[in-house]
C-alpha cells in the first residue's frame, strides 16, 4: 500500500508535464527488452518507477527470502556491513528491513546495525530508493538501524572507479538480478566484480547471488530443466568464472517445478495459487494496459559463495 500511494503521488506531480506518457513509454520499452533477452539502459527519468511496478515488490520477496535462508544457516551476524552492487533503488535492503521487523523466533530488528553501500550507475535508481525509503521505512515504530552510502558508478567501467571503497570490510557483498546477457558485457562485468571481491570482502565475507534460472542457463546455451546434474555442473561452472567457491545453492521458484510452463499454464497457477499484488496491480493496468493481475512469484537461483 505505502508504494503504491509512494507512486501516485509522483505520477499525480508528474502528469501535469506534457511529455510525461512518452517519458513512461520511454521507460516501459526499455524494461521491455528483459523478455526478449535484452540489457535494459535502465536510464530513462521513469525507469525507477516502471521498476518499483514491475520487479520491485518480487525482487523484495526474493531477497527476504535470501535473508531468512542466511540467517537459517546462521550466517547473519548483528554487526552488518553490505555492499549491494548493481543495486537499484535497494531492494536487498527492503527486503532485510522486512525480515528483521518479522519478528521470526523473537529475533528483536533494534539488535541489529546495518552498513549498507549502494554501488548502482544510475543515481536516479539510488534517489528514488532512498526517498521511498525516507518516506515510509523510517516511520516504523521500531525502524531498523540502517545507515546508507551511495556510490554512483559505472560497473562496467574501469577498475579504477572501485579503489576508494574500503578494503576488506564487508560481510556480505550481493550481486542480485546484475548478470548480463550479452557475452561481451558479461565477461567485463565478471572481471570487474572479481576485482571487488578481491579488495573489499572480509576473509570470512559471503557473496551472495541472485539470478534468475533462465538467465543462468541461457549463459551457457543451456535450457533450464529437471536435471540436477546439470543444474550443479551449470552453477558450479558460475561461482568458478567468479572466482569464488560454493557454500550453498538454493532453487526458489512459484511453480513446484524446474520445467517451464506455458504462459496459459503459468496464467491458471497465478490466478488460481500465487498472492496478489493488491494495492500494485491496479497501478500496473492503469499505466501498462495488461489485462491481469500482478502476483508475487519467484524462479530465482540464491547461490552463496566464498573466496576461494
Amino acid at each position: 500500500m505505502n508504494l503504491a500511494r509512494f507512486i501516485e503521488d509522483e505520477f499525480q506531480q508528474m502528469s501535469q508535464r506534457k511529455n510525461f506518457e512518452n517519458s513512461l513509454k520511454e521507460a516501459i520499452e526499455d524494461l521491455n527488452g528483459l523478455k526478449f533477452g535484452e540489457d535494459p539502459e535502465y536510464s530513462f527519468e521513469l525507469s525507477p518507477y516502471v521498476y518499483f511496478l514491475r520487479y520491485f515488490l518480487t525482487n523484495v520477496y526474493g531477497a527476504y527470502l535470501a535473508w531468512f535462508l542466511i540467517y537459517k544457516t546462521g550466517l547473519l551476524p548483528k554487526h552488518l556491513n553490505i555492499l549491494d552492487i548493481a543495486a537499484g533503488p535497494g531492494t536487498m535492503i527492503y527486503g532485510l528491513d522486512l525480515f528483521l521487523r518479522s519478528n521470526y523466533q523473537g529475533m528483536n530488528s533494534s539488535e541489529f546495525q546495518i552498513a549498507y553501500y549502494s554501488l548502482e550507475k544510475q543515481a536516479k535508481f539510488q534517489y528514488r530508493g532512498l526517498q521511498f525509503w525516507r518516506r515510509y521505512v523510517e516511520q516504523q515504530l521500531q525502524p531498523t538501524n540502517a545507515y546508507f552510502r551511495f556510490d554512483t558508478c559505472d560497473l562496467l567501467g574501469d577498475k579504477s572507479n572501485f579503489d576508494k571503497m574500503p578494503k576488506h570490510f564487508f560481510d556480505f557483498i550481493i550481486i542480485s538480478h546484475c548478470f548480463f546477457y550479452q557475452p561481451q558485457l558479461r565477461q567485463k562485468a565478471n572481471s570487474n566484480f572479481q576485482y571487488i571481491f578481491n579488495r573489499c570482502l572480509q576473509p570470512d565475507g559471503y557473496v551472495l547471488f541472485i539470478v534468475q534460472d533462465k538467465k543462468l542457463f541461457s549463459a551457457y546455451n543451456l535450457r533450464h530443466r529437471q536435471d540436477y546434474h546439470l543444474e550443479y555442473s551449470v552453477i558450479r561452472s558460475f561461482i568458478e568464472e567468479m572466482g569464488l567457491k560454493l557454500v550453498w545453492y538454493k532453487y526458489l521458484t512459484s511453480t513446484g517445478t524446474r520445467e517451464q510452463l506455458s504462459p496459459s499454464e503459468f496464467g491458471k497457477l497465478a490466478r488460481e495459487k500465487l498472492p496478489l499484488q493488491s494495492y500494485i496491480s491496479p497501478l500496473c493496468k492503469d499505466y501498462f494496459n495488461l489485462n491481469y493481475n500482478s502476483s508475487y512469484t519467484i524462479d530465482d537461483y540464491m547461490i552463496l559463495a566464498q573466496q576461494r
